[in-house]
């Protein structure tokens, strides 16, 4: 079967993060679970998407880390989609369907992006007692020091648009290159408070651009280049601040200390009945060949 190596959240190659992708073919099943986790673990990138064709631009997505399956990847959606259009499975301008195990996902195409629905926007609560805050950010290598924007104190919150992360503001640009994780640690308390990991960032600069970094080591990735679930959930913790406007297009720049810049696009959209979150960017295919499974 295919297997691809597309760079997700970039325009160029080795930019980005960078994902795995198995084309499953037509009319096959998904191979069994620790297959495609090891293939995920052979492959080395902190996800692959597996993919099977369900009927015209209907598709089911399964990923996996080199530890386990998750519910939902953002940078893999992209990379997936971006590999079904240049191999000319699914057309530019076309709604797709995406069945994940995060429910099911509206994708948009244009010729040079990709851009998807996340789940729903859920808060697990703030973490706010002295004793925890001066835990998490110790963990992380940074004093407890919880900083402010638009009049208000951006207390770390447990926030989902499919998976949970724990979304940690820090005061600077220079603070954020700081953060130096105890990852044991980080591990222990990720599966304590039943998150994926940590979002770090900054608040937004005058232009609405965000800086931000990745951590999750308790499914052996230590920090990501570029995360679109947790920029999903990061867009709707500052939209509940009010440091971000319904209907604009948010940039957040990750994956700088890593030295594979990422450009992560997102929009929340105020409808009936709830709130509409999209995550999107571009992708580059690397490489491409057969994976003998």
């Amino acid at each position: 079967m295919k297997f691809f190596i597309a760079d997700a959240f970039t325009d160029q190659l080795f930019g980005g993060n960078p994902a795995g992708v198995v084309l499953i073919p037509e009319g096959e099943d998904f191979l069994p679970e620790e297959t495609m986790r090891k293939t995920a673990a052979e492959l080395r990138y902190s996800e692959t998407a597996f993919i099977r064709t369900l009927s015209e631009n209907r598709f089911h997505l399964r990923y996996f880390t080199p530890a386990a399956e998750v519910d939902l990847c953002g940078h893999a959606t992209i990379a997936s989609f971006c590999v079904l259009q240049r191999e000319g499975l699914i057309e530019s301008g076309k709604p797709c369907t995406a069945h994940t195990l995060a429910g099911d996902l509206e994708i948009q195409l244009s010729p040079d992006s990709v851009l998807m629905d996340m789940g729903e926007a859920k808060t697990f609560g703030l973490i706010d007692q002295p004793d925890k805050l001066k835990e998490l950010y110790g963990v992380m290598g940074l004093a407890a020091e919880v900083p402010s924007a638009g009049g208000q104190a951006l207390y770390p919150e447990r926030v989902s648009t499919g998976l949970t992360d724990i979304m940690l503001a820090v005061k600077d640009e220079e603070t954020l290159a700081a953060i130096r994780p105890d990852f044991a640690a980080l591990s222990a308390l990720s599966e304590a408070y039943g998150v994926t990991g940590v979002h770090a960032f900054t608040a937004p600069d005058p232009s609405g651009k965000v800086h931000c970094r990745n951590f999750a080591p308790l499914y052996d990735i230590d920090e990501e280049a570029a995360t679109g679930t947790s920029n999903g959930a990061l867009t709707y913790y500052l939209y509940q601040k009010g440091l971000l406007r319904p209907g604009a297009e948010n940039l957040f720049i990750q994956g700088e200390a890593m030295d594979r810049p990422s450009k992560i696009l997102s929009r929340l959209t105020e409808e009936t009945g709830g709130l509409r979150i999209q995550v999107g960017g571009s992708a580059v295919i690397l490489a491409k060949g057969s994976i003998n499974l």
